[in-house]
């Protein structure tokens, strides 16, 4: 890790109240780490019974709808920004499930279960390549396995089995 002021190598350093933190020796500071905030949506239709899922283009694997948080932006309003943008469609009802830290990307991902109104989905061109509904079982093959998206998918899918969202 390197300061995001001066770039010298950071060392880590007993902070009195947050525990081990970087630190920069030339500046002085505490360096705490940055990353992205994204939101996943596990989205299901209105009978509770489809998964939607989508490959993005020049992508193997079917992954959720996710999207960056804009600076200024709530969780929730990017909620149903992106899922308008990536697939025409609106949000109906969303539920806040979980967070887990995507390394690969350095992203805070923020997961959603959402339900979408009627309609067939309609892939923006410049970011999916295709996507469409898929029963439960379905949907858990078609994410990669071990990923987060198979993880949000798992703890969504629970949810919508005891009836509980």
């Amino acid at each position: 890790m390197y300061c995001s002021v001066c770039g010298e190598k950071l060392a880590l350093v007993v902070h009195k109240s947050e525990g081990l933190v970087p630190y920069c020796k030339k500046c002085g500071e505490y360096r705490f780490p940055q990353f992205a905030t994204a939101v996943s949506l596990v989205v299901t239709n209105r009978a509770k019974d489809k998964i939607l899922l989508a490959k993005h283009l020049e992508q193997d694997d079917y992954i959720l709808i996710a999207g960056y948080v804009k600076k200024g932006e709530s969780a929730e309003k990017a909620v149903t920004r992106e899922f308008k943008e990536e697939t025409k469609l609106n949000v109906v009802k969303y539920k806040y499930m979980s967070s887990r830290y995507h390394e690969p990307r350095n992203v805070l991902m923020l997961n959603y279960l959402v339900i979408a109104e009627n309609g067939e989905a309609q892939p923006d061109p410049d970011e999916i390549e295709e996507c469409g509904w898929f029963s439960f079982d379905e949907a858990l093959e078609k994410v990669r396995k071990d990923s987060t998206a198979e993880a949000f998918l798992k703890t969504a899918l629970t949810e919508l089995k005891n009836n509980k969202f």
